[in-house]
């Protein structure tokens, strides 16, 4: 079983519950773009998830129906068991996501916010780690079943959500020497040098100390959130490609065949030598200046009411995936898919906002009426709600035409 829908209604809570103490507190940890980018993110992340799950192979099912040497009991000694061994290779998974290209072209997504809140959090990738997800076969060849490996994945994601928080200073001493917890997770999302490629732990830091990549959050050293090639773009399908285009290009533009096969398998950084000297890559500068666009406040309602407009279907696409065929999931993924691209080129402020969500609001309605065609009710909402924010969308347009020109 899956846990992580279930706990979605307690990340909202949290996230809530965050904000409006960062708001009383007057603190600076949430940034309105970077906020909804990174729940758009993860959004997508579901989005993509639903498009893998039509895959007719598991690697997983067929390691262990083959392949598994024991054959354990559904107690719970096997759970805590399954627990602690399916850590230690998320540990492997996740330090590979980090020092070999392939692996950082998926997880660069959710290093890439330049804030660290809650929402920090749900910024996952949409394109899984084909290297990572290796790690996990010794558990299978060891007997523990594959859904059984889904359940403890998801708890230990749940375990992971509380610690992007930067309103808990430490934890006891007893606690931060086992547990990962928000000091030491900072500085796994660090951009500073002497805090890159540390504290790889999902739940026990304890991985990092014995494999002595452990690094404590140091007071004379504050924490610099980011990645060292910005994003500098709110929108959440480019932000899943740029790591990955520019792998493909640096592959198209090499000379060395050689290059061209294994550089996807190199560590991190890793450019061909001929490529890196006709094109060199300038890194950005350890700053804290941060990429934003300006929004007015009417503006800034418009994307929040999107976001609103959107969690609806990426929840129902959640709940009736087992139920749905084929062309349905495909056709409300590429839909939803486009509504959050929209959706950041809002937020960016493009000139071709406007024929991006005239397409959306027109897609998400025809889409819902094929979909819920025994349900005219679900469809006449969604068109209804649709006009009604395209209409406000253009009535903020206008008016910040008018500003412009004033």
């Amino acid at each position: 079983m899956n846990f992580i829908l279930l706990a979605i209604p307690g990340f909202f809570i949290l996230i809530l519950i965050e904000f409006f103490w960062n708001y009383f507190k007057a603190s600076d940890y949430y940034r309105f773009n970077d906020a909804i980018n990174s729940l758009s993110m993860g959004m997508l992340s579901q989005v993509s998830g639903a498009l893998f799950a039509l895959l007719p192979l598991s690697l997983y099912a067929y390691t262990y129906e083959s392949f598994a040497l024991f054959n354990w009991q559904d107690n719970a000694t096997t759970w805590m068991l399954a627990f602690v061994l399916y850590d230690l290779c998320y540990y492997w998974n996740h330090r590979i996501g980090h020092v070999v290209n392939i692996g950082w072209a998926s997880h660069v997504v959710h290093h890439s916010s330049e804030e660290y809140n809650l929402t920090t959090a749900l910024r996952q990738t949409g394109i899984p780690n084909p290297l990572g997800k290796l790690c996990y076969l010794p558990m299978l060849l060891l007997g523990f079943p594959p859904l059984l490996l889904v359940a403890v994945g998801s708890l230990n994601l749940i375990y992971q959500y509380w610690v992007h928080t930067q309103l808990i200073d430490r934890m006891p001493n007893w606690f931060e020497a086992v547990f990962v917890t928000p000091s030491n997770h900072r500085v796994h999302h660090a951009k500073n040098k002497i805090y890159i490629d540390k504290n790889f732990g999902g739940v026990f830091i304890i991985w990092d100390r014995l494999f002595k990549t452990f690094q404590a959050e140091l007071k004379e050293e504050k924490v610099i959130f980011g990645i060292s090639t910005p994003l500098a773009s709110w929108n959440p399908i480019w932000g899943n490609l740029q790591t990955l285009s520019g792998l493909f290009a640096d592959a198209w533009k090499t000379d060395s065949w050689f290059d061209r096969f294994t550089l996807w398998f190199r560590a991190t950084g890793y450019r061909p030598a001929d490529v890196t000297a006709k094109y060199p890559r300038i890194e950005s500068s350890l700053t804290e200046d941060k990429f934003d666009t300006p929004l007015s406040q009417s503006q800034q309602w418009y994307v929040l009411l999107q976001y609103v407009y959107v969690t609806p279907g990426i929840l129902a696409l959640m709940v009736l995936l087992k139920s749905l065929l084929v062309s349905e999931i495909v056709v409300a993924s590429v839909a939803l898919a486009f509504a959050l691209f929209s959706m950041g080129k809002v937020q960016e402020g493009s000139p071709k906002a406007l024929l991006f969500e005239t397409m959306k609001f027109i897609s998400c309605t025809g889409v819902s009426a094929w979909m819920f065609s025994d349900s005219p009710i679900v469809a006449m909402a969604v068109a209804c709600i649709s006009v009604m924010l395209w209409t406000a969308f253009m009535l903020i347009q206008k008016n910040a035409v008018a500003a412009a020109a004033a």
